[in-house]
């Protein structure tokens, strides 16, 4: 169907009475049949809007709020009414000589915002929202001037800055609508946030693509682009308004797949708090002013079928400034919500079409047999959720405004500022401390979380996007040649010679690992390196959603713990008199730590174990720490440079191919943040590891692409120390137990991957390190015949493979790891965190203590 959404061409009465029928019992719908009845009018409207009116009844029963719709009593704060798009329906925006003109600021000053938040208060308003064009720095040279004249280096910045003290000095809860919004936005903002929106308006890409269309010439109104920004704002857990602008020259088809597409994204995250139907209002001085606006009718049927395809449980909104008092039939069409209603402030998009009455809106709510009811900025489900959709840092000024029971807006609450600070004594310790060493002797209370079936996302639509990975393809490439090209200069290897070397099998994989055998030997000799370390890892307490980790926890749960910096400092000292050189210290992402706890944490080891290699905090942290600063990723990792950090673990890159990254973690840094890190990372002489995690969702092509990115950073930075092979471990992972990835790799894969390594990273990175975790003894001496060269380190604790269900234990002696070489035909050699030479008195005391902890040293004090 592609009848046109303002055409007068109709789908025919059986098609309309049979998608009628659908509708009426229950039966989900496609998008043909929804594209049928958004053209229903007349009494196919009236029975469209009854079924519809049903799910909502139903879902409001299931919330616990039968017959309640709500508002949210709001100021409208428009912070910039610059942007670098043009979109031809817009009176929002302006240009730097208007503003100017008019006696405006490129920005409204913290003051300006602060008088209307603080007279919104004074109303009894609840909620901030805050509204700006997208990135007008880019477009505008005065924005740009703007913000660097007042200390900000982006518009992002000015918008986190502005939304504390809008918390602090006034109570309301912020609602940003940036527009287009990174990954790395989203966890910037987070901390200042209650809740984001982002309008998708269409997935119709012509409108965007083609000249004369609505967006055309609008970089971030392209659909692909807006759909990642919900995706991200998911995989964040930030609550997260959008919705459809209808009649703006979408088909009725067109409209009905951007429904659909809005469910999809709703059900995979589980994130999406509201859905706005806005309809289309030609204005003046724009290029769409002589469009019609949409008609009535056809917002009703949008709510209605919007509704249907949602289900119950979603919460559907209609702007009442935006329908001429119409009030009765949108409820009669299934919305349960009316959006944000200011008794201060213009609607500054809309600003022709005054906001009603609240007292009005609540008598014409009671006429159709609903009662109005205030609710926050962030909806009810969300605020009671808490964690992870909450900050730490917001839960207090949240929990001052809302009703516990129902999650809605208290009655009587004063709208007041509280201050927006880190959680206090954050390193005390709790939990279970000494998991370190029990997991080897009573193991985890349980397989898998008790929110299992929530915090990962949805498993169905995972196993429809993991399906592709689930089975490597096979490939009919020449490996013949592409062992010779090996043998002969590896650095030649075309990549579909690569892709015949990681499929190779039987005899075929014996040769590749002998090449790679004769490259290592080549390259750094017959030594196997390994390093007295000690890994801490200070907490498990995380809500990043990663599929794979069966490491994290929740703070209530019984397996979770948090040190304290004494713990850490003691167990770095430790590790110390028994010979150790480094210490290799990561947590989870514990939403009570503040970005600054990795310098408290890194300099606790430094003043108790001065000599000690600080090898910590994986590139996801590092994202952490920095946004939850405020500061970019240079400056935070020169913050923890002199704080005492020396290296990073090349860890949470798993695949470096986003396709992989989104089926093994729910909210993870993409590939191209990651790499950010650590580039930067090695431009600020911290040099790092770098990782590979196989055997799940994968295919061998993404381990091609990913050792192909790792060479291309280290031949621009020469930062990287070795390459870890980190073979999946299934047994407790929830991607596993799920039902959706293989269970590990098999020894064939981890012979082709350590060889694979060893060739396509020569010459640039010399040391490819294989783990006796992961493999035990005799898989690690097999890696060291197929091109390895590291054992890695004596780790005396390790818990997040044998959270994991890895069975190989959680430390090995250095009599241990020299036998493992011995296994292979080699001699041992220990080495630094930068493949150094180790003092001898370092030397002396791993010897004297063979590199682990005694049985009797004590483990919590």
């Amino acid at each position: 169907m592609t009848t046109s959404a303002t055409s007068g061409t109709g789908p025919t009465e059986n098609s309309m009475r049979r998608a009628l029928k659908r509708a009426r019992d229950g039966v989900a719908l496609d998008v043909t049949e929804a594209a049928v009845l958004l053209q229903a009018r007349g009494e196919a409207l009236t029975d469209l809007a009854a079924s519809a009116a049903r799910v909502r009844d139903a879902g409001l029963e299931q919330a616990g709020r039968p017959g309640v719709i709500t508002y949210s009593k709001s100021v409208f704060i428009p912070l910039t009414r610059l942007c670098r798009d043009k979109c031809h329906y817009c009176t929002f925006v302006t240009v730097p000589g208007k503003l100017r003109r008019a006696g405006h600021g490129m920005f409204m000053s913290p003051d300006e915002v602060l008088d209307i938040a603080r007279k919104g208060a004074a109303l009894g308003c609840k909620e901030a929202l805050i509204t700006l064009g997208d990135k007008p720095e880019d477009r505008w040279p005065e924005a740009r001037e703007w913000l660097d004249a007042h200390g900000y280096d982006d518009t992002i910045a000015y918008v986190r800055a502005v939304s504390v003290r809008i918390l602090e000095e006034t109570g309301l809860l912020p609602h940003l609508n940036p527009g287009v919004l990174t990954w790395t936005d989203f966890q910037r903002l987070k901390p200042v946030a209650a809740s984001m929106g982002m309008m998708l308006e269409t997935t119709a890409d012509r409108l965007w693509s083609e000249p004369g269309g609505p967006h055309y010439g609008s970089p971030d109104k392209e659909p692909a682009v807006r759909l990642r920004v919900l995706e991200d704002a998911g995989r964040s857990s930030v609550p997260f308004t959008s919705g459809l602008l209808i009649g703006i020259g979408e088909t009725y088809e067109e409209r009905a797949e951007s429904v659909f597409a809005l469910r999809k994204v709703s059900r995979a995250y589980h994130g999406v708090q509201e859905l706005i139907i806005q309809n289309f209002r030609a204005k003046p001085d724009t290029a769409m002013r002589g469009m019609p606006d949409a008609e009535l009718d056809d917002l009703v049927a949008t709510v209605a079928v919007a509704r249907l395809i949602m289900g119950p449980s979603a919460c559907l909104q209609a702007p009442p400034n935006l329908v001429d008092s119409e009030y009765e039939r949108l409820i009669g069409a299934g919305i349960d919500d009316w959006g944000g209603v200011s008794p201060l402030t213009i609607d500054h998009v809309n600003p022709e079409r005054p906001w009603p009455q609240i007292e009005d809106l609540a008598e014409r709510s009671a006429a159709a047999g609903f009662e109005l009811r205030e609710r926050l900025c962030v909806y009810p489900e969300f605020v009671r959720r808490g964690e992870p959709w909450l900050d730490p840092r917001l839960r207090p000024h949240v929990a001052a405004l809302a009703d516990p029971e129902t999650g809605l807006a208290r009655e009587g609450a004063v709208v007041e500022g509280h201050p927006w600070q880190e959680p206090e004594e954050v390193f005390v310790a709790s939990g279970r401390t000494d998991l370190h060493a029990s997991i080897d002797t009573e193991g985890r209370t349980a397989d898998r979380r008790d929110d299992f079936d929530e915090v990962y996302g949805d498993w169905e639509a995972l196993r429809e996007a993991a399906a592709p990975g689930m089975a490597p393809e096979r490939i009919d490439t020449d490996v013949r040649q592409a062992l010779r090209t090996a043998a002969d200069d590896p650095t030649r290897l075309t990549d579909a010679e690569a892709l015949a070397l990681l499929h190779a099998d039987g005899p075929a994989l014996d040769a590749l690992c002998r090449v790679a055998d004769d490259v290592r030997r080549s390259a750094v000799g017959d030594d196997v390196t390994y390093i007295v370390t000690r890994n801490i890892n200070f907490t498990n307490v995380c809500y990043t959603g990663c599929r794979f980790c069966a490491f994290a926890q929740r703070r209530t749960d019984a397996d979770a713990y948090t040190l304290s910096l004494d713990q850490v400092a003691d167990r770095a000292q430790q590790a110390w008199d028994v010979g150790a050189v480094e210490v290799c210290m990561q947590g989870g992402i514990h939403p009570d730590l503040p970005g600054t706890a990795y310098f408290d944490i890194a300099k606790a080891v430094k003043e108790r174990v001065p000599g000690m290699h600080v090898h910590a905090f994986s590139p996801m942290e590092v994202v952490n720490g920095a946004t939850r600063t405020g500061m970019s990723i240079r400056e935070w990792l020169s913050a923890a440079k002199e704080a005492g950090l020396d290296t990073i673990p090349g860890t949470a890159a798993e695949i470096l191919d986003d396709e992989v990254r989104w089926v093994l973690t729910k909210g993870k840094l993409p590939a191209a943040t990651w790499t950010e890190v650590v580039t930067t990372a090695h431009e600020l002489g911290i040099r790092s590891s770098s990782t590979m995690m196989y055997g799940h969702v994968d295919q061998p092509r993404h381990w091609l692409g990913h050792l192909r990115t790792l060479a291309g950073i280290q031949q621009r930075t020469g930062g990287f120390t070795e390459f870890v092979t980190l073979p999946f471990i299934h047994t407790n992972a929830p991607v596993y137990l799920a039902g959706i990835s293989r269970p590990g790799p098999t020894t064939r894969d981890n012979r082709a991957v350590t060889a694979a390594a060893r060739l396509l990273l020569h010459p640039w990175i010399p040391n490819i390190q294989t783990s006796w975790v992961k493999l035990g003894t005799e898989g690690a001496a097999e890696m060291l015949r197929s091109g390895a060269n590291d054992l890695g380190g004596t780790l005396m604790e390790e818990t997040i493979s044998r959270m994991a269900g890895s069975s190989y234990g959680s430390y090995k002696s250095v009599h241990d790891l020299v036998a493992v070489a011995e296994a292979a035909g080699r001699p041992a050699k220990p080495r630094t965190t930068l493949y150094g030479d180790v003092p001898a008195e370092r030397q002396r005391a791993a010897e004297a203590s063979d590199g682990h902890l005694p049985e009797l040293l004590p483990v919590l004090d």
